[in-house]
């Protein structure tokens, strides 16, 4: 930018030359307001307020806003017009120029005594299948930092205290002074030497080493409800990692993870079991007993003619739903198995069968001829 061609100062701020510095200060900080790169991400905003800055450190300046309304931009060139973003780069953002320039931030500040929510943890528990239909409590062991027992949380040694931090007088926050682009302003920084808490521990606690905090083992009861399913997290409230400077405990988060059964197998809220036949009580129909998910067995009734894939429904003998009485089924799938080996008089018997119905199988049906096919080849050993 030449000074040839630069915009008159007074226009870009839009003041009157005759506009005192609390008017130009004011301008200054609307347009700042508007065009700063942290808020305006519109194509040439950042020029702009480079422009308005350039501007701003001429007319603020008594001496460099004289010779600027003598000998205009040749004034001051060389001076603060040419230096525009100097001193920019001290400021990490738009939330710092705000409240250094602008009065901002003090009160939403957090301190850094402040109380602070404790960590959360997260505990694996296995379980049962039977556990997620009968609901079940467990115990959990785990390591967590609770509050010292000993110091409670004060971290100074029994029957002492923290003594006043004497660099911040136990305000826990310093003043420090700064020359910008904006002119004189003061920051508040955290304390170094207390850490922003006001205060210093002269005579640690030995149990927690002045830390306020310690590990220890915990064994809890976790009730698990009927119903649950794998993968869901069951929620304790303030039973996981001690607060800082008094404040809440994080919670405990139990992930379970349900065993595979070695007869069942969960679909939703409804057990599937798989119930192997011979072919006499596939053909001829059975009453039989079958396991489920409790300690008990239930009566199922095979009818005659029953084919691989049948499917039969013990009702409510499933999972419950959470929160209800209500509960799943167990479904019963039939699993027809053909003979590898026969004895000679099985042997003779099923030869006698297969002639009874015939080459076509006739007499059979066909819906079971899918069955004699079988029977012809255990017979031919096949």
């Amino acid at each position: 930018m030449t000074t040839s061609n630069k915009q008159d100062y007074y226009d870009l701020l839009g003041v009157s030359r005759s506009a005192s510095d609390e008017d130009i200060k004011k301008a200054f900080r609307k347009l700042a307001m508007e065009y700063h790169p942290d808020r305006n991400r519109r194509a040439g905003a950042a020029e702009k307020f480079k422009e308005i800055n350039e501007a701003y450190q001429v007319l603020s300046d008594s001496q460099k806003r004289s010779a600027y309304d003598r000998y205009g931009h040749a004034g001051v060139s060389g001076n603060g017009g040419a230096r525009g973003f100097e001193g920019f780069d001290n400021f990490a953002g738009f939330g710092d120029i705000f409240d250094a320039f602008f009065g901002g931030g003090a009160a939403t500040r957090t301190r850094p005594n402040a109380p602070r929510r404790g960590a959360d943890l997260k505990y694996a528990l296995t379980i049962d299948l039977e556990d997620t239909a009968f609901g079940v409590e467990k115990e959990v062991r785990l390591e967590r930092t609770e509050v010292c027992r000993d110091c409670n949380g004060s971290r100074s040694a029994p029957g002492s205290s923290p003594s006043r931090c004497a660099n911040c007088n136990g305000v826990g926050e310093v003043r420090r002074a700064h020359e910008s682009v904006f002119g004189h302003f003061v920051q508040v920084v955290p304390c170094a030497v207390c850490h922003g808490e006001g205060q210093t521990i002269t005579n640690p606690c030995d149990t927690c080493r002045g830390s306020g905090r310690e590990r220890r083992s915990r064994t809890l009861e976790v009730a698990i409800p009927a119903g649950v399913e794998d993968g869901v997290q069951i929620r304790l409230r303030g039973e996981g990692e001690a607060g800082h400077n008094g404040g809440a405990p994080g919670d405990l988060y139990v992930l379970l993870r349900v065993r595979r059964h070695e007869l069942f197998r969960r679909e939703g809220n409804d057990i599937l079991y798989t119930l192997s036949v011979n072919m006499a009580q596939a053909a001829l129909g059975a009453n039989l007993t079958v396991p489920t998910i409790g300690d008990e067995e239930a009566e199922l009734e095979i009818p005659a003619g029953t084919q691989t894939g049948a499917v039969f429904q013990l009702k409510s003998k499933g999972i419950p739903y959470i929160r209800s009485s209500r509960r799943g089924d167990q479904l019963v799938t039939v699993d027809v198995r053909t003979p590898k080996k026969l004895s000679e008089e099985q042997r003779i018997l099923f030869e006698e069968l297969a002639k009874s119905f015939g080459d076509d199988t006739a007499g059979a049906g066909a819906e079971n001829k899918g069955l004699f096919d079988k029977l012809k080849d255990a017979i031919s050993g096949e």
